[in-house]
């Protein structure tokens, strides 16, 4: 019995290798732009970000894990360069020894608050300039489809990738990195 598997073809083909080589080719240049810059990568940045968006800047690790996408030692190995830099440090949980949290420091703060100005700019160079704000409009609600669509994972929603572009939210809702 000769089975084949079901193929994409035509503009079904087209879109999905588009917005793959978009992607990595946007994330690749983002990397570089803040490795050059601030010496970090875009997961750093994230991480860094998640922790100045979280009450008293310190989430459990689990917490960093699920959010990031990461296994837990994956999200382990980035904590600890990212603690040796000074930009975090590990909190125990008085209640329940089981449980460590990363807490964002100062420095790390400073360094965020810095990375994001490179960050953002790359991403209005590389992204943003290419596209009408009637097609970012359409472009948002095309691609807010897709969260709702995939298995809940427990990572990332649809606003808090909003605010990994510009910024932990504020108490009126909105994205900024303040000092």
């Amino acid at each position: 019995m000769n089975v084949t598997a079901p193929a994409l073809e035509g503009t079904a083909l087209e879109a999905w290798r588009s917005y793959l080589q978009s992607h990595a080719a946007i994330v690749r240049e983002l990397d570089a732009d803040l490795h050059h810059a601030h010496a970090m990568t875009t997961r750093d940045y994230e991480v860094l970000l998640y922790l100045a968006q979280a009450e008293e800047r310190r989430m459990a690790m689990s917490v960093l894990s699920e959010r990031t996408m990461l296994t837990r030692s994956g999200i382990t190995r980035l904590i600890d360069g990212l603690v040796a830099e000074g930009l975090v440090e590990r909190v125990s949980c008085p209640k329940d020894a089981r449980i460590s949290y990363a807490q964002l420091t100062d420095s790390g703060h400073a360094k965020l608050v810095s990375a994001g100005v490179t960050h953002v700019a790359g991403i209005e160079r590389l992204f943003l300039t290419h596209f009408s704000p009637e097609e970012l409009d359409q472009l948002a609600q095309l691609l807010g489809r897709l969260p709702g669509a995939l298995p809940e994972t427990g990572g990332c929603t649809a606003a808090a990738e909003a605010c990994a572009v510009s910024g932990p939210a504020g108490a009126d809702g909105t994205c900024s990195v303040s000092e």
